[in-house]
């Protein structure tokens, strides 16, 4: 598989994005680990990656903050060069509740990480890879998730409803830009074994759910990542605007 590059890749002090960065890493990319406070995660796997040859480097930076957004790619034009892959992979859930226990709060937390942050990468991204503007092209994979599908009723319908942005501007963004040697397409996991459940007030909710997954077992964050780098990469060249299901059949 023909890889290599310099990638940028969202959250990846643990779970799925960690699972890229080290696939990447293995793949030739330089890899940027951003993270928003883990700095011991990130950090510890930046050394692992370098200690085995890689070219690795991590950048603390709140995605839903445009300045943030604005020193990441900064700081990576810098330290590691033009930007050819990036991974959106940051994303929150907040504890499960319906809609209707919501506050306005929540819900825009939710929409700022989720979906503000990811434009605000696509853009920067675009700027320096988009052959319009003097750019050789590149390849964007934003991670969405099946529940953008389902809704998550009961649980996380504010997530599931960002991933579903996540899902439009992957379509949209992919039309715009593919004259211009960019691809972007999407990823959407199904359960997978990641801290994010404990974040939702859940630990063990991809063990309660196993049964209703067709393949009866969660996924691994290294499953994701597999198919997320073969998006990125030139064996998928005339691909774009299209979404990979990593979700066990459900």
């Amino acid at each position: 598989m023909t890889s290599g590059g310099v990638a940028i890749i969202t959250g990846s002090s643990r779970g799925i994005g960690a699972a890229t960065a080290k696939l990447l890493a293995s793949a030739n990319y330089c890899v940027c680990l951003n993270f928003l406070s883990d700095d011991v995660a990130a950090n510890s796997l930046v050394s692992a990656l370098t200690a085995s040859g890689s070219t690795a480097i991590a950048v603390q930076a709140d995605v839903s903050k445009e300045s943030d957004v604005v020193r990441l790619f900064k700081t990576v034009d810098e330290q590691l060069g033009t930007v050819t892959a990036l991974v959106n992979n940051a994303g929150i859930v907040r504890s499960q509740m319906r809609v209707e226990d919501m506050d306005a709060s929540r819900i825009n937390e939710i929409l700022r990480t989720n979906v503000t942050g990811a434009f605000l990468c696509c853009r920067e991204a675009v700027k320096r890879m988009s052959v319009a503007h003097g750019g050789q092209g590149g390849s964007i994979v934003n991670i969405s998730s099946a529940a953008s599908r389902t809704g998550a009723p009961g649980e996380y319908v504010d997530y599931a409803a960002s991933k579903g942005a996540i899902d439009t501007l992957t379509r949209g963004l992919s039309l715009e830009v593919a004259a211009e040697g960019i691809r972007v397409n999407c990823v959407r996991p199904g359960f997978i074994y990641t801290e994010m459940h404990a974040a939702g007030g859940e630990p063990d909710r991809v063990d309660r759910l196993a049964d209703s997954i067709p393949m009866k077992r969660g996924g691994k964050p290294m499953e994701v990542a597999s198919s997320i780098l073969w998006l990125l990469s030139d064996e998928a060249s005339y691909i774009t605007g299209t979404f990979i299901e990593a979700s066990g059949g459900r």
